[in-house]
């Protein structure tokens, strides 16, 4: 099951998309995961400053 990022928290620092190991993550005025890509790994969650990151 692939992660989620909240829009209402993220800030776009980058912190889980620098922290991905399969570039499952897009830039954007807030960050997207691409679930087909997202190995649930946890890395991007583990990095998060702001808490934004969950499984779905």
């Amino acid at each position: 099951m692939a992660h989620k990022i909240d829009a209402e928290k993220c800030v776009a620092c980058g912190c889980c998309k620098d922290a991905c190991p399969v570039e499952a993550i897009s830039e954007g005025e807030k960050y997207t995961i691409d679930s087909s890509k997202c190995v649930d790994c946890g890395a991007c969650a583990a990095n998060c400053p702001n808490e934004a990151i969950s499984p779905e």
